[in-house]
């Protein structure tokens, strides 16, 4: 895939999320594993690619973490039966960014996620890589690094519910269709941000994007 192959942020259509899909992640904050895959979107609005420059975040509700995943393009509609590896076409390592504190305060009045998942800048977006095919998602880690410090690493292996589970629950539950996006979950090593900190994810050793923290003050 080259530089006019990558997706186009103004053809995205749905971006779907799924929470707790690494054990040890459940874990370290203290939440059960779900026993079906648990989905929440975030607004297209929230998207913005990794290209080097700075990643504006709010500076003032918080704590704002990091959860380095891989995220999944679809190139066409859902149909009972249909193989992720005919139904995804790329895929990138991404970052669901949180604002922790909100999200906590969101879930003990059981009120939904957006103010804390659907912010602007929310949902970035690594290069594009051409889709593997599931066989091969195993074969190497993805994660994130902090000022040149590794922070967080993962493997497909340890989802709790793998990619073509999750493309056939979304697919039956909600839809799936050609400009949809798939962010898979986040391994163990969530953290906050600091002004000015430098976030690189990576594939198999390999930079995918790198973007520089500015929080604001509003």
């Amino acid at each position: 895939m080259n530089d006019q192959d990558q997706i186009e942020l103004s053809n995205l259509r749905n971006l779907y999320c799924v929470g707790r899909n690494y054990r040890l992640h459940a874990a370290e904050l203290g939440n059960e594993v779900p026993s079906s895959p648990m989905i929440f979107t975030k607004p297209t609005h929230a998207a913005i690619e990794m290209r080097g420059g700075s990643l504006e975040l709010p500076g003032t509700q918080g704590s704002v973490h990091y959860e380095a995943e891989l995220v999944f393009a679809v190139n066409r509609a859902y149909e009972p039966g249909i193989r992720c590896d005919d139904l995804v076409s790329a895929f990138t390592v991404g970052l669901d960014l949180t604002l922790r504190d909100v999200q906590d305060k969101l879930k003990a009045k059981g009120h939904p996620w957006l103010p804390a998942k659907g912010f602007r800048n929310s949902a970035t977006f690594g290069r594009w890589l051409p889709f593997p095919g599931i066989a091969s998602l195993s074969e190497y880690d993805f994660g994130l690094r902090i000022n040149g410090n590794e922070v967080q690493r993962g493997n497909a292996v340890d989802m709790v519910f793998d990619l073509q589970q999750i493309v056939d629950f979304v697919g039956q539950h909600y839809g799936l269709g050609a400009g949809d996006i798939l962010f898979t979950g986040t391994p163990e090593g969530v953290g906050s941000l600091n002004e000015g900190d430098q976030l690189d994810v990576w594939w198999n050793e390999i930079s995918l994007g790198i973007l520089t923290t500015r929080l604001s003050e509003v």
